[in-house]
């Protein structure tokens, strides 16, 4: 979850669940009389855990990778030269994708006078100064660092 999307873990989160979940039931069916309650709550324990886990599952991997490794990205980004159009600095920070289906760029980006925040905090897509396509989603990471979605299909130099 921290380190990246990718197909292992798409395929690996069902299987575990999968193989967890008749474990969790047959112990519920054998300690029914002693124990129900317990492993009912166990169950639903589980259950929902699970599914909180599936939707935060991006913010926690962002977030944690954030916290790992952010002085490399800081230092990669810092270390770059000043855009002469105005760009910001930024450097590939995830990405996805499956063929006929088209990638999807996330990029860290460095706002130096945190324009970005407004746009992170509407959740909204639009066009952004520094930034050379419209864009769905701008996140805060921390002041003046972002993570920008693009649109699938679309990168930093190759706008559609």
């Amino acid at each position: 979850m921290v380190l990246g999307n990718d197909v292992r873990t798409f395929l690996a989160t069902p299987l575990v669940a999968a193989i967890i979940g008749p474990i969790l039931f047959v112990i519920l069916f054998r300690t029914m009389r002693r124990q129900s309650v317990a492993a009912l709550a166990m169950v639903v324990v589980f259950a929902s855990v699970s599914w909180l886990l599936f939707r935060v599952s991006d913010d926690v991997r962002t977030t944690g990778r954030w916290l790992i490794e952010s002085h490399k990205y800081k230092a990669e980004i810092l270390a770059q030269p000043d855009s002469a159009n105005g760009e910001l600095k930024h450097a590939e920070w995830d990405g996805w994708g499956f063929a006929g289906a088209g990638d999807t760029i996330v990029y860290l980006v460095f706002d130096p006078n945190d324009s970005l925040a407004a746009a992170a905090r509407s959740r909204s897509a639009g066009k952004y100064k520094g930034i050379p396509c419209e864009v769905p989603q701008v996140r805060r990471l921390e002041n003046r660092w972002y993570t920008v979605l693009f649109y699938t299909d679309t990168d930093w130099k190759h706008c559609s």
